[in-house]
């Protein structure tokens, strides 16, 4: 997308589309030209379908994923809808002759952006790029299978969203608090084709993800945790955190003694 001169530096209201790959350290280096290929095909065929010229939008390369805004005079709920239908539609079908499925995270935010000779930077951006490398995003996706997840911030909930529309459903996304560099926020997460999810039963990959995944810094990566921090799960009025080895339970009754934890000296199972 072309953008002049007197322009540079100037923010625009526009829509942020974060894309990420499932588990892309797992791809082996020849692996990965073949997943890149894939993510660009399914990108581009969607915005074919959704009528959006592939000229008309930035589009920045991330190695395992894409950066992409979208400029304002395009209908933030064509993407959110037609592009994310089609998105979905070809990637499932794709996925059907690939003997290792692309899962993709896809977050979409709007907000000011500042283009310069490099790309795109501002807080919209972070903010987007946050949501889809958050762990219930990732957490989200591996544990239900799908082959794709969807993130929105509360705003562009609250604005596209909400009154619903082509290809827009409400009811099928659900609200997490999350927790990013920047603070918590709430978002939305929606897996596309099937109902809302059902966020509070989102877990921790088990130790079998960790081992493997090669290492331990190797699994941290892949759950999106840092610095320690987990994100929270809530309805949206309360959040809660918990590490690896805590629960968080929450309006429960237990009808009799109950031992929540590991017995020491005879869980004999192998992490």
């Amino acid at each position: 997308m072309e953008h002049d001169a007197l322009d540079a530096g100037e923010a625009r209201y526009e829509l942020v589309i974060s894309v990420d790959a499932r588990g892309s350290g797992q791809y082996s280096d020849a692996e990965k030209p073949l997943m890149r290929r894939q993510i660009y095909e399914v990108l581009e065929t969607a915005f074919a379908q959704a009528g959006v010229g592939r000229n008309a939008v930035h589009l920045e390369d991330r190695g395992d994923g894409v950066l992409i805004s979208v400029p304002g005079r395009i209908a933030v709920a064509r993407l959110l809808g037609l592009w994310m239908t089609e998105l979905h539609e070809k990637l499932r079908l794709d996925n059907r002759r690939e003997r290792r499925p692309l899962g993709l995270r896809v977050a979409m935010h709007v907000g000011p952006v500042r283009h310069d000779r490099e790309g795109i930077c501002g807080d919209a951006v972070n903010l987007a790029c946050g949501l889809a490398d958050s762990s219930v995003a990732r957490h989200l996706l591996e544990r239900e299978q799908a082959d794709l997840v969807l993130a929105v911030s509360e705003s562009l909930y609250r604005e596209v969203v909400a009154p619903g529309g082509k290809f827009i459903d409400p009811d099928r996304f659900a609200p997490a608090q999350i927790t990013l560099k920047g603070g918590e926020v709430t978002a939305w997460f929606q897996l596309p084709g099937r109902p809302a999810p059902a966020l509070g039963q989102t877990t921790a990959p088990s130790s079998s993800t960790t081992a493997a995944s090669g290492s331990p810094a190797a699994a941290e990566e892949e759950d999106g945790y840092e610095d320690g921090e987990r994100d929270g799960y809530g309805d949206g009025a309360a959040a809660y955190r918990a590490g690896r080895d805590m629960n968080v339970f929450r309006d429960t009754t237990f009808e009799r003694s109950v031992h929540i934890g590991h017995n020491i000296g005879t869980d004999r199972r192998k992490d």
